[in-house]
């Protein structure tokens, strides 16, 4: 049960991080929050373990060279490349990550479906590219309030709605094939 909680804790954390770091680099600066960013990052990214343990290693690399803000900054950007590298990494080994989602609802999932989940892998591939792009211009170029509202609000409500949009495809797509 701890170790559900703390597992609940982490994934709240990494949601909140653009928020926790806009309420606190006020009081506690660009180091510690990087320092606290790129342990979450390597600890809350199993599924990316090694290229969790290199990114962040990145940033504090970065921090270590006179750019700490940067660096805490990047983590929306470090977070959006490893998900792409997980997902693109699907496409060429094994089962792509969307098609592994949808056979725990549909084991014996068709060749339509099949094909429909790589798509959507695809899409998310996309996703992530578009989204690390932005979450990089805020890091960059935008003020740590723009920076706060990009990648801890509007960044979750694209994903809210790339979740719905393809909720309301498979839906559609499902009528027309029954």
């Amino acid at each position: 049960m701890l170790q559900q909680a703390i597992k609940w804790l982490g994934t709240l954390l990494i949601m909140a991080w653009p928020v926790l770091v806009f309420v606190l680099h006020d009081y506690l600066g660009s180091w510690p929050l990087l320092a606290a960013g790129a342990a979450l990052l390597a600890w809350r990214m199993p599924q990316a373990r090694y290229l969790a343990l290199v990114v962040a290693t990145f940033l504090l690399t970065l921090g270590g060279l006179g750019h700490a803000e940067l660096g805490m900054r990047a983590y929306p950007v470090a977070v959006n490349a490893m998900m792409l590298a997980v997902f693109l990494t699907s496409l060429w080994q094994g089962m792509p990550i969307v098609e592994r989602l949808a056979r725990l609802r549909e084991p014996e999932l068709s060749p339509a479906g099949i094909h429909y989940t790589r798509r959507v892998t695809w899409a998310w591939c996309g996703f992530f590219v578009f989204n690390g792009t932005i979450a990089g211009w805020t890091a960059l170029y935008a003020d740590l309030a723009t920076w706060s509202l990009y990648n801890g609000v509007i960044s979750y409500g694209l994903i809210g709605l790339m979740f719905a949009g393809e909720w309301l495809l498979r839906r559609r797509l499902r009528r027309t094939v029954t």
